[in-house]
């Protein structure tokens, strides 16, 4: 079994980007377990003072989580031009332990938008570049006019949103196996 992690970047409970996640989930192979990562909004704010030994429970738990996965999906909105607070401040809990580095990792952006979100795209690159993930050029996505994807029950209902997750996992999981 391959176990990967998912994060979505929203704490909203009817979050687009959370049912993105789903949808992978339910389009993925059966030797693949997907888990959603649901403390994010657990985690406290990032602070070297409480890093190491003094780490909350919560950042325990996140980094042991992260060590155990073979991969991660990380699919956010964008918020003011870039990804959401609680998802670098999550993110910034890795700089000093280093779950990321090296991990294969899958990045989607999702907006109602046109644009799809890319400047949370881009930071959010930037971001895992500075972590050291390896993300594959066919593990990025970025999904505008999201909110046009989906039926009312939360399945992707666009075809061509549909055909793009498919190649995003399957990418992920060929960077998982090259490793």
């Amino acid at each position: 079994m391959i176990n990967i992690l998912a994060i979505s970047g929203s704490l909203k409970s009817t979050s687009s980007n959370t049912a993105i996640i789903k949808a992978i989930a339910g389009l993925s192979p059966a030797n693949v377990q997907i888990s959603l990562y649901e403390g994010l909004g657990d985690l406290p704010h990032f602070s070297p003072d409480i890093d190491g030994g003094k780490s909350a429970e919560s950042v325990v738990h996140f980094r042991k989580l992260l060590q155990e996965a073979q991969g991660i999906i990380i699919c956010t909105p964008e918020y003011a031009f870039g990804m959401p607070g609680v998802l670098k401040n999550a993110l910034d809990w890795t700089v000093s332990s280093g779950e990321l580095t090296g991990k294969p990792a899958a990045a989607i952006s999702a907006s109602p938008l046109y644009s799809g979100g890319e400047n949370a795209h881009a930071s959010l690159m930037l971001t895992l570049k500075a972590l050291s993930s390896k993300v594959a050029e066919k593990s990025q996505l970025q999904i505008p006019s999201v909110y046009g994807k989906f039926d009312p029950e939360g399945n992707v209902s666009d075809e061509k949103t549909k055909q793009s997750l498919i190649i995003v996992i399957d990418s992920l999981l060929q960077t998982i196996e090259n490793q």
